[in-house]
């Protein structure tokens, strides 16, 4: 019996510390941070944390900028921090007290935090105190910190989605900094020489994402070829006619295992929808699960049947991590280099890419038929 017993008391140590302890190589977390409609920088200096079931924000996140974006400013020594707003309203954060107190003497729970010499505050109190909205949203690589106004006008998923790209260019520089000299070397040395005058014709299955790729694109003022299926033509002709305006590439998406029309069938449709939209057509195909002989009889007609150096069919590009793994592909070519991303791309990825390909003096273009 007293052996039953030792072993069911090891038996709960056991499962108690697997509880506690975090899973063998799990990473922690990013907590970016936005006041108003700014996306702050991300660093572990000042990394949001929680303790005792509250969010903790470093206070010097209510800087310069957070008057006008939040009207709270910030001011403090290494003991104290003031946060204030007008004249007469401020929340005071002693480390030396448990509590905040503000102009009027009135005490509010919980007080600040020190972490590696940062003074953290909640960030509930402080959003219900300077009458503002706190909420923590996920998003890519981790998790958004969004205070704002009540007036704002964007929900928290319209925010998100408005904040993607800038979380993931802060994201990609601040796993920049950590980067080891070495590692920054060769990096450098991957975007260097190797890409520099290269021309990408990125070719890219066009999607309900569509529309957020476009901005990508002509934020950079760059160009791609989009694939579209007949279907996708023939319901979004405003999509078409904005890719054809901004200097994109259009190609049909043809699939030969479609039970209700043949390749040849599916390229007809496609090209009527698309002259009804933009009043021209394309000779762009992909033949999806065809056989040589699809191929043959497509380029018979007058298509060109394209099959891209690089294809990315498996491999999605939807943050700067995945951004970098194909700049280094692209680097790795030889000469100019098309690349097929398929349907697994989202705006801020490639962004990421664009702004990698710009900094190493590359060039995206759209595929053309003599391309």
């Amino acid at each position: 019996m007293k052996n039953r017993r030792w072993s069911a008391l090891a038996l709960c140590l056991l499962l108690a510390l697997l509880t506690a302890a975090p899973a063998a190589g799990a990473s922690e977390s990013a907590y970016f941070v936005a006041l108003g409609n700014e996306v702050l920088p991300l660093s572990d200096e000042t990394m949001p944390f929680w303790s005792g079931g509250y969010l903790y924000i470093a206070a010097s996140a209510f800087g310069s900028s957070a008057r006008k974006n939040v009207g709270v400013s910030y001011t403090g020594s290494s003991q104290r921090a003031i946060l204030y707003s007008g004249g007469d309203r401020s929340l005071i954060f002693d480390l030396e007290k448990s509590y905040a107190q503000d102009s009027a003497g009135n005490v509010s729970y919980p007080g600040a935090l020190r972490r590696g010499g940062t003074i953290y505050v909640p960030a509930y109190l402080v959003a219900k105190y300077f009458d503002l909205v706190y909420s923590v949203m996920e998003v890519e690589n981790g998790h958004l910190v969004w205070i704002h106004k009540s007036s704002f006008n964007m929900t928290d998923k319209q925010f998100a989605n408005a904040a993607a790209y800038p979380c993931a260019a802060s994201y990609a520089e601040y796993l920049k900094k950590k980067k080891t000299p070495q590692e920054e070397s060769a990096a450098e040395g991957t975007a260097g020489t190797e890409i520099d005058g290269k021309s990408v014709y990125l070719c890219i299955e066009a999607g309900d994402n569509a529309a957020d790729l476009l901005d990508a694109l002509d934020d950079y003022e760059a160009q791609a070829a989009f694939f579209c299926s007949p279907e996708f033509m023939e319901s979004q002709g405003g999509l078409l006619w904005r890719m054809t305006a901004t200097g994109q590439s259009i190609g049909i998406l043809a699939d030969a295992a479609d039970p209700e029309r043949t390749v040849s069938q599916q390229l007809e449709a496609g090209n009527q929808a698309l002259r009804q939209a933009t009043c021209g057509g394309t000779r762009l195909t992909v033949i999806r699960n065809g056989e040589d002989e699809d191929l043959q009889a497509a380029q018979a007609v007058g298509y060109r049947c394209v099959e891209p150096l690089l294809d990315r069919t498996d491999y999605e590009l939807k943050s700067a991590s995945n951004a970098r793994n194909l700049l280094q592909k692209v680097s790795s070519s030889r000469g100019n280099v098309s690349v097929w991303l398929g349907e697994r791309v989202s705006g801020p990825g490639l962004r990421a890419f664009l702004n990698a390909i710009e900094d190493a003096d590359g060039r995206c273009l759209a595929l053309t038929e003599t391309s």
